[in-house]
């Protein structure tokens, strides 16, 4: 039995990996240039466009390109980051999407000529933290993992040593649409470029603990 259940575990894996193709996503705001070659998206962002929500500016926008397939439970997506960033507040990276008053965008911000590790959590108004890096960077990595009711966010420089930027809510036990994201507020657009995008299913906390807890 337990060679039988390692076996169906392998199975899956291995028709999670099959099935998550980038050309099997989906767009939300598609922009009008973007091009999927050797497992890679590059897209020439929409001018003046972002995600935000009330708080601070008093605007509420929700018009930025986003790449997504959505996915239930626990999971690690992760994605190597670039772009050719012109203008105040042009970004890229993850968002982890429940609808338009819930959602975590985190990733790279060019704001005052210097690149920012940037996270938006929006619950029905946002809230943006940054940490502002002292030299310009040719990529980054960016890692969320969702586990029950938070998500953790990392970076890295090589995709090896990963350091967390933020802890945040959102709700668990409800499917999220998961991709990659650029934002232009501010300019007329720029080349933002996705690597390796990957998507990992975890064991859900609850029901190993309950396994755990009643094994025969």
């Amino acid at each position: 039995m337990k060679k039988l259940f390692c076996s169906l575990c392998i199975f899956m894996s291995l028709q999670l990996c099959l099935a998550q193709s980038l050309e099997k996503m989906h767009w939300f705001n598609e922009p009008e240039q973007w091009n999927i070659e050797n497992k890679s998206l590059s897209m020439f962002v929409t001018p003046q466009s972002d995600y935000w929500r009330i708080s601070h500016y008093g605007f509420t926008v929700d018009d930025a390109p986003f790449y997504y397939a959505t996915y239930g439970g626990e999971f690690e997506v992760k994605v190597k980051v670039s772009g050719d960033y012109k203008t105040r507040f042009d970004q890229a990276g993850i968002m982890l999407r429940i609808d338009h008053e819930n959602y975590i965008k985190c990733g790279i911000e060019f704001v005052d000529g210097k690149f920012n590790l940037s996270t938006v959590v929006t619950h029905k108004t946002s809230d943006w933290s940054v940490i502002t890096l002292e030299k310009e960077i040719p990529f980054i990595w960016i890692k969320a993992v969702r586990r029950l009711d938070a998500v953790e966010i990392f970076y890295s420089f090589d995709d090896k040593e990963y350091t967390m930027m933020r802890n945040a809510w959102l709700q668990d036990n409800t499917p999220v649409k998961v991709g990659m994201y650029a934002a232009s507020p501010d300019g007329e657009g720029f080349i933002a470029k996705f690597e390796h995008f990957n998507v990992k299913h975890l064991p859900d906390l609850r029901r190993m603990e309950w396994l755990k807890n009643n094994a025969e």
